[in-house]
């Protein structure tokens, strides 16, 4: 059975993983929307040492897989997931999948609908006159607005309502659930938000604004970067003069909390549906961290170590 760990940006999720994977002949399945991005490395915090435990390296799967500019969804996710996961399994390795993208998480532990919807001409041609903002609301009508990259721009929001459309008139079989043991990352709020504030500061003097210059000289258009919101958002818009520098810190910093604050929503209303997370002090020593997990995923699921 799968081992999933969830929790908010900044709780030591990858760190935890690794040393649980070095101890389970394990490799670990990134959940990140934004990982996945070759090139976007300090803005979305891949920490690459982090899948080094002890002086042993883990192998992970799911980051640096497409070019940035590209749109990847969670539909491509679930795809690659399954890839990655068959691939794994085959060669007899348990399977750790780790992440904080709970849309991503969700789809591949079987309860989020993912269906390939076809375009519907007819549809948009009828939003043709409304505004970003009604298409927001009409959006907003349908279901609840988790995922805020739907509204960032006229495209995403003309997706979101044609694939809600299509789900209300149409029926599926259940997607085939992974089971999975699932085990989240709980840091009191407090010394979240330091440690966000802390890294944010970090990065930005190891060079994130440079990362972000780089992405626009490439060729990446501005608009794809506003896209991925947070770190890219909000240097780009530094980058082309909108935000002063300190302005852009502050704004920020903000951001990435509220973003803090909506993965536990997320994983607070996953428990709602059913799931079953079992919480582990994330300010223990990482051994004791791990030695607990193992002993989570042994009780709980059926796995050789």
């Amino acid at each position: 059975m799968m081992l999933t760990i969830l929790g908010p940006t900044a709780t030591g999720k990858t760190a935890l993983a690794a040393a649980v994977a070095a101890q389970t002949n394990a490799e670990i399945i990134s959940a990140d929307s934004r990982q996945v991005y070759r090139n976007m490395d300090l803005g979305t915090g891949k920490d690459i040492d982090d899948y080094c435990f002890e002086n042993q390296n883990i192998p992970y799967h799911l980051i640096d897989i497409v070019d940035p500019g590209y749109e990847y969804n969670v539909f491509e996710f679930k795809r690659d997931f399954y890839h990655a996961y068959t691939d794994i399994a085959a060669r007899g390795k348990n399977v750790i999948l780790c992440g904080g993208t709970g849309m991503y998480i969700e789809a591949v532990l079987g309860k989020y609908r993912l269906e390939s919807v076809p375009h519907d001409k007819a549809l948009r041609k009828s939003f043709e006159d409304k505004s970003m903002e009604e298409l927001a609301q009409v959006l907003a009508s349908m279901k609840m607005l988790h995922n805020h990259s739907d509204v960032v721009t006229r495209e995403r929001l003309l997706r979101a309502i044609e694939i809600e459309t299509y789900y209300q008139h149409n029926s599926s079989e259940q997607e085939p659930e992974i089971p999975s043991v699932i085990v989240g990352v709980d840091v009191e709020r407090s010394i979240v938000r330091e440690r966000i504030t802390k890294r944010l500061h970090a990065r930005l003097e190891e060079g994130m604004i440079e990362e972000v210059r780089q992405l626009l000289d490439s060729g990446v258009d501005s608009e794809k970067l506003l896209y991925y919101g947070l770190e890219y958002k909000f240097i780009t818009r530094h980058i082309l003069g909108q935000l002063s520098y300190d302005e852009m810190v502050n704004r920020l910093n903000i951001a990435i909390h509220q973003f803090s604050k909506r993965q536990m929503t997320w994983f607070r209303r996953m428990q709602r549906k059913g799931f079953v997370i079992n919480w582990v002090d994330g300010m223990l020593p990482i051994h004791e961290k791990a030695a607990e997990v193992i002993q989570i995923w042994k009780e709980n699921g059926d796995i050789e170590i």
